[in-house]
């Protein structure tokens, strides 16, 4: 059984070699081919001067470099930074700067778009470039290495790595600030992937459409499960949410990975029949699936299982809801994952009665080793598990997650909103999500986001920015009359505003509520009465 990350394909590459791994457009990588390029790329870094746990970057499209080089830098004993490939160049030098990046494996069309913001990285010692060399000229203390280049087999050995070592660095949005740099360790990624596999039912029979950044928990995840298993994963880099469909039917697919943004597009577009044939599941993380949306996809895949999972970068997935509970539980995030146990709690620790709200703690081996050279940040979300023996010499860490939450008197979770998004309005408490989720419910729109805004009278004024559902009209006054019919006065969107097309995405192609929300901040300025 495989302890580190790497091991995860030296393993498949020993039972499966001839079977695909990978496959990208025209072309396909069994897991020996996969399981030597790989090796060859370690000992490449490790001739350029990489010392255990020094950083390795990738910024990159999906593609079989970009696979290869995350897991050839934990193989060579160093710590791999997948970057979100949507990122600009000031984006990319933070990261970079923050956790002291040794080497940058990008293509050539990404070097011109960052070297300008390059000079902020004094540890960056070397770019590895895919394809052509780049059309612009680096200052001279960088070392340029064409990817090819790296292919040649060379003796360096590896260095000594455990399961406790870190293995990976994915940074996560917050709700302020710069974005967090979460470590996971090889016993973090291994344990995630045996978990999420487990309850999934993977087999080396599986086809996975990998449509998610691979800088995403959620999207890396793919991989390692689908390599725990023999399983191949069809890297995809989409334009239209369309072409996701084509390839599905087209690579006969088996399971599907999308967050809500991305199902909301996904289900308003026909699915052919042949499909349900052999798209055994889809998955949800990254936010809640409104009913409607989720019901529109499981009438168009009447056959396909649909998994509803919650998760955070600090833990990989914390809940799953099996399929069988759907129609009883449509509502609930579900139970904790395979090895993890999840606690609700109140402020001092002590666990919530079923039906009361409180914070969701996870704890288990998924827990992540903290952020990146932030001890204070870390020391706020990473703190001792509740309800341990006080005569325990080391406590254990787990993740408090800020998400508030409900559980019932059968185990089963239940989302309310996260704790930095709850709307204080004329001395009430309102989620975020039981907003959309009503609003969703009209049918009018396609998508919804809601938030809070400064107002002089009520603290706060609930905001809501929609797009019309396909194939409908939409007017303020008519989605405020509907939300006078279902909500509560208190819960009114005091300000209704709708958009053209899709709402804007952040990288991980979920809707940036926090831009939305930033941009309308003044909305109430000047209101007295």
């Amino acid at each position: 059984m495989a302890t580190l990350v790497h091991e995860l394909i030296a393993e498949a590459a020993q039972r499966f070699p001839a079977r695909t791994a990978l496959k990208y457009q025209q072309q396909a990588l069994s897991y020996e081919a996969l399981q030597q390029a790989v090796s060859t790329f370690a000992s490449g870094v490790v001739g350029l001067g990489l010392n255990p746990q020094d950083r390795v970057a990738i910024y990159a499209e999906k593609r079989f470099e970009t696979v290869i080089a995350m897991f050839g830098a934990a193989a060579a004993g160093g710590v791999y930074v997948p970057v979100n490939p949507l990122l600009k160049g000031d984006q990319v030098a933070y990261i970079l700067a923050d956790c002291d990046v040794r080497i940058l494996v990008t293509t050539a069309e990404r070097v011109s778009a960052v070297v300008a913001s390059l000079s902020c990285c004094p540890k960056l010692e070397c770019i590895v470039v895919v394809g052509d060399a780049p059309a612009v000229i680096l200052p001279q203390h960088f070392q340029l290495i064409s990817w090819d280049s790296m292919q040649t087999p060379l003796h360096h050995q590896p260095h000594r790595v455990i399961d406790g070592d870190m293995a990976a660095i994915l940074y996560t949005s917050g709700s302020t600030g710069n974005p967090k740099g979460v470590v996971l360790s090889h016993r973090n990624i291994v344990a995630g992937a045996v978990s999420v596999a487990e309850y999934l039912e993977l087999t080396h029979e599986d086809r996975l459409l990998a449509v998610l950044p691979l800088s995403f928990d959620y999207g890396m995840n793919q991989l390692t499960t689908m390599f725990l298993v023999g399983g191949t994963t069809v890297l995809m880099n989409f334009l239209f949410p369309r072409d996701i469909i084509t390839l599905v039917e087209k690579e006969k697919i088996t399971g599907l990975a999308a967050v809500p943004p991305l199902w909301i597009q996904l289900s308003s577009l026909p699915w052919p029949a042949s499909v349900t044939q052999h798209l055994r599941y889809f998955t949800n993380s990254g936010g809640h699936l409104p009913k409607e949306i989720l019901s529109s996809l499981r009438n168009a895949l009447p056959h396909t299982k649909p998994f509803l999972m919650y998760g955070l970068t600090e833990a990989f997935r914390s809940t799953y809801l099996p399929p069988s509970e759907i129609d009883t539980r449509i509502d609930s995030m579900g139970k904790a994952i395979p090895n993890a146990e999840i606690l609700v709690v109140r402020e001092d620790g002590s666990p919530c009665d079923p039906g009361e709200a409180g914070e969701l703690v996870h704890r288990g081996v998924h827990v992540a080793r903290g952020y990146w050279n932030d001890p204070q940040k870390t020391a706020e979300r990473f703190k001792p598990a509740p309800g341990q023996d006080k005569a325990l010499p080391l406590p254990e860490l787990a993740v408090w997650s800020g998400d508030t939450v409900k559980m019932d008197k059968d185990g089963y979770l239940y989302f309310v909103t996260r704790r930095d998004e709850m709307i204080k309005t004329s001395g009430y408490r309102v989620s975020p999500t039981e907003v959309e989720e009503g609003i969703y419910g009209t049918q009018l729109v396609g998508e919804v986001i809601a938030f809070g805004v400064p107002h002089p009278l009520l603290g706060q004024a609930i905001a809501v920015v929609v797009s019309a559902a396909e194939g409908k009209a939409l007017t303020e006054v008519a989605l405020k009359t509907e939300c006078q019919k279902r909500f509560p006065t208190y819960m009114v969107p005091a300000h209704i505003e709708i958009m053209t097309g899709f709402l804007p995405r952040n990288a991980n192609g979920k809707i940036d509520r926090k831009h939305l929300a930033s941009e309308r901040q003044q909305l109430f300025t000047g209101v007295t009465s």
